[in-house]
Protein backbone atom coordinates (compact mmCIF):
# COMPACT_ATOMS: atom_id res chain seq x y z
CA UNK A 1 0.00 0.00 0.00
CA UNK A 2 1.37 3.41 -1.05
CA UNK A 3 1.45 6.15 1.58
CA UNK A 4 1.06 9.81 0.60
CA UNK A 5 3.66 12.21 1.92
CA UNK A 6 2.08 15.11 3.76
CA UNK A 7 3.38 18.61 3.07
CA UNK A 8 2.97 21.69 5.25
CA UNK A 9 1.09 24.75 3.98
CA UNK A 10 4.34 26.73 4.19
CA UNK A 11 6.19 24.23 2.01
CA UNK A 12 3.36 24.19 -0.53
CA UNK A 13 3.31 27.99 -0.72
CA UNK A 14 7.04 28.31 -1.30
CA UNK A 15 7.22 25.59 -3.95
CA UNK A 16 7.04 26.31 -7.68
CA UNK A 17 5.88 23.56 -9.98
CA UNK A 18 7.51 23.67 -13.42
CA UNK A 19 4.67 21.87 -15.20
CA UNK A 20 1.77 23.93 -13.77
CA UNK A 21 0.47 24.88 -10.36
CA UNK A 22 -1.03 22.32 -8.04
CA UNK A 23 -3.76 22.40 -5.46
CA UNK A 24 -3.28 21.71 -1.77
CA UNK A 25 -5.85 19.59 0.08
CA UNK A 26 -5.34 18.82 3.76
CA UNK A 27 -1.59 18.20 3.53
CA UNK A 28 -1.58 16.61 0.07
CA UNK A 29 -0.30 18.33 -3.05
CA UNK A 30 -2.79 17.50 -5.79
CA UNK A 31 -2.02 17.69 -9.51
CA UNK A 32 -4.54 19.39 -11.72
CA UNK A 33 -5.73 18.00 -15.04
CA UNK A 34 -4.52 20.61 -17.50
CA UNK A 35 -1.68 21.46 -19.78
CA UNK A 36 -3.23 20.16 -22.95
CA UNK A 37 -3.97 22.35 -25.94
CA UNK A 38 -7.76 21.99 -25.77
CA UNK A 39 -7.93 22.83 -22.08
CA UNK A 40 -5.71 25.89 -22.54
CA UNK A 41 -7.69 26.99 -25.59
CA UNK A 42 -11.07 26.97 -23.82
CA UNK A 43 -9.69 28.45 -20.62
CA UNK A 44 -8.19 31.33 -22.62
CA UNK A 45 -11.37 31.92 -24.64
CA UNK A 46 -13.49 32.13 -21.49
CA UNK A 47 -11.07 34.47 -19.70
CA UNK A 48 -10.73 36.64 -22.80
CA UNK A 49 -14.51 36.94 -23.20
CA UNK A 50 -14.92 37.97 -19.55
CA UNK A 51 -12.00 40.43 -19.74
CA UNK A 52 -13.37 42.01 -22.90
CA UNK A 53 -16.98 42.35 -21.74
CA UNK A 54 -16.58 43.07 -18.01
CA UNK A 55 -13.70 45.52 -17.65
CA UNK A 56 -14.64 46.73 -14.17
CA UNK A 57 -14.00 43.26 -12.78
CA UNK A 58 -10.63 41.56 -12.47
CA UNK A 59 -10.39 38.24 -14.31
CA UNK A 60 -7.40 35.91 -14.24
CA UNK A 61 -6.38 32.32 -14.85
CA UNK A 62 -4.92 29.80 -12.42
CA UNK A 63 -4.95 32.00 -9.32
CA UNK A 64 -4.53 30.24 -5.98
CA UNK A 65 -7.63 30.61 -3.81
CA UNK A 66 -7.42 29.66 -0.15
CA UNK A 67 -10.83 28.14 0.52
CA UNK A 68 -9.93 26.80 4.00
CA UNK A 69 -6.82 27.05 6.18
CA UNK A 70 -5.67 23.69 4.82
CA UNK A 71 -7.07 23.90 1.28
CA UNK A 72 -5.89 25.89 -1.71
CA UNK A 73 -7.72 25.51 -5.00
CA UNK A 74 -6.57 26.78 -8.40
CA UNK A 75 -9.62 27.48 -10.58
CA UNK A 76 -9.11 27.68 -14.32
CA UNK A 77 -10.64 31.19 -14.37
CA UNK A 78 -11.39 33.51 -11.44
CA UNK A 79 -13.36 36.78 -11.47
CA UNK A 80 -13.40 39.20 -8.55
CA UNK A 81 -15.56 42.27 -7.88
CA UNK A 82 -12.80 44.85 -7.97
CA UNK A 83 -9.50 45.72 -9.56
CA UNK A 84 -6.46 43.46 -9.40
CA UNK A 85 -6.08 41.67 -6.06
CA UNK A 86 -3.25 42.93 -3.90
CA UNK A 87 -1.90 39.61 -2.66
CA UNK A 88 -0.41 36.56 -4.33
CA UNK A 89 -3.20 34.34 -3.02
CA UNK A 90 -6.88 35.15 -2.93
CA UNK A 91 -8.20 34.74 0.63
CA UNK A 92 -11.68 36.25 0.16
CA UNK A 93 -14.41 34.71 -1.99
CA UNK A 94 -14.36 35.88 -5.60
CA UNK A 95 -17.58 36.53 -7.51
CA UNK A 96 -17.09 33.61 -9.84
CA UNK A 97 -14.81 30.68 -10.63
CA UNK A 98 -14.80 28.58 -13.77
CA UNK A 99 -13.64 25.00 -14.15
CA UNK A 100 -13.02 23.74 -17.69
CA UNK A 101 -13.38 19.98 -17.82
CA UNK A 102 -10.47 17.90 -19.06
CA UNK A 103 -10.74 14.35 -20.35
CA UNK A 104 -9.12 13.01 -17.15
CA UNK A 105 -11.34 14.87 -14.65
CA UNK A 106 -13.23 12.62 -12.24
CA UNK A 107 -16.75 13.45 -11.09
CA UNK A 108 -15.99 12.94 -7.39
CA UNK A 109 -12.92 15.19 -7.47
CA UNK A 110 -14.84 17.90 -9.34
CA UNK A 111 -17.74 17.74 -6.88
CA UNK A 112 -15.34 18.09 -3.94
CA UNK A 113 -13.88 21.20 -5.58
CA UNK A 114 -17.32 22.69 -6.20
CA UNK A 115 -18.30 21.97 -2.60
CA UNK A 116 -15.13 23.73 -1.39
CA UNK A 117 -15.88 26.78 -3.54
CA UNK A 118 -19.49 27.08 -2.39
CA UNK A 119 -18.63 26.48 1.30
CA UNK A 120 -16.01 29.23 1.05
CA UNK A 121 -18.72 31.65 -0.07
CA UNK A 122 -18.14 31.84 -3.81
CA UNK A 123 -21.66 32.54 -5.09
CA UNK A 124 -21.20 31.19 -8.64
CA UNK A 125 -19.23 28.22 -9.98
CA UNK A 126 -19.35 27.54 -13.69
CA UNK A 127 -18.33 24.18 -15.09
CA UNK A 128 -17.74 24.11 -18.84
CA UNK A 129 -17.48 20.89 -20.82
CA UNK A 130 -15.82 21.63 -24.18
CA UNK A 131 -16.49 18.13 -25.55
CA UNK A 132 -20.27 18.49 -25.21
CA UNK A 133 -20.24 22.30 -25.52
CA UNK A 134 -22.39 22.55 -22.43
CA UNK A 135 -22.06 24.52 -19.24
CA UNK A 136 -23.48 24.26 -15.75
CA UNK A 137 -24.01 26.87 -13.04
CA UNK A 138 -23.56 25.87 -9.41
CA UNK A 139 -24.82 28.10 -6.61
CA UNK A 140 -25.67 27.44 -2.96
CA UNK A 141 -29.21 26.68 -4.19
CA UNK A 142 -28.06 23.87 -6.48
CA UNK A 143 -26.93 23.15 -10.03
CA UNK A 144 -28.59 24.00 -13.30
CA UNK A 145 -27.86 23.84 -17.00
CA UNK A 146 -29.19 27.04 -18.56
CA UNK A 147 -31.67 26.14 -21.31
CA UNK A 148 -30.56 29.13 -23.42
CA UNK A 149 -26.87 28.22 -23.19
CA UNK A 150 -25.93 31.41 -21.34
CA UNK A 151 -24.04 31.00 -18.06
CA UNK A 152 -24.96 33.75 -15.58
CA UNK A 153 -23.47 35.14 -12.40
CA UNK A 154 -25.59 38.16 -11.47
CA UNK A 155 -25.02 40.66 -14.27
CA UNK A 156 -22.17 38.57 -15.75
CA UNK A 157 -23.15 36.47 -18.76
CA UNK A 158 -21.19 34.02 -20.89
CA UNK A 159 -23.03 32.88 -24.04
CA UNK A 160 -21.49 29.50 -24.78
CA UNK A 161 -22.32 29.90 -28.48
CA UNK A 162 -19.80 32.76 -28.61
CA UNK A 163 -17.09 30.66 -26.97
CA UNK A 164 -17.60 27.50 -29.03
CA UNK A 165 -17.12 29.04 -32.50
Amino acid sequence: METATLVSVEEYLRTSYPDGDREYVDGRVVERNMGEFDHSHWQTRIAFYLLLHYKRYWTGVELRVQVKPSRFRVPDVTMIHTAKPGTGILTVPPLLVVEVLSKDDRAGDLQEKIDDYLAFGIPFVWVVNPRTQRGFVYTPEGMRQPPDGILRAGEIELPLAEIFV
